[in-house]
């Protein structure tokens, strides 16, 4: 069995909105970089039974590469508990991507969601001030 996911439209909310930790590679069979990275992506998934790695080619899922403003690939992801931690384009050596799910691993997921909401009322104030500077 394969230790990575193929991801499409149909089954993207499936693989990717749920507990726990995920990485999502954007990729595309034309590009030199994804086919450096995707062996490495895939050694570093049999080594995580118990983290999902999604991979999403982006000449077939343009719509969805579109809708997460994927400008550049190859594109690593990696959510935990449905909340985004790290986005960045460019291929990762091994090291540099176990450091990474190590990190994710690590992290103490009440602080981060606490800074989300914080982040969250901090905007909608915002654009309420906004809202009534304009007005």
């Amino acid at each position: 069995m394969k230790p990575t996911v193929d991801v499409n439209e149909a089954n993207y909310k499936e693989v990717v909105e749920k507990d726990g930790l995920v990485l999502v590679d954007w990729w595309a069979p034309w590009c030199g970089p994804c086919r450096v990275f995707g062996p490495t992506y895939e050694k570093v998934a049999g080594r995580h039974p118990d983290v999902t790695f999604a991979k999403v080619n982006t000449e077939e899922e343009q719509a969805l590469a579109a809708s997460f403003q994927i400008m550049s690939i190859p594109t690593l992801m990696i959510l935990r508990d449905k909340i985004l931690l790290f986005s960045q384009p460019g291929a990762l050596p091994e090291a540099a991507l176990e450091e990474l799910i190590q990190k994710a691993r690590d992290l103490d997921m009440d602080k981060v969601r606490a800074e989300v909401a914080a982040a969250e009322a901090e905007e909608k104030g915002k654009s309420k001030g906004e809202t009534r500077a304009q007005a």
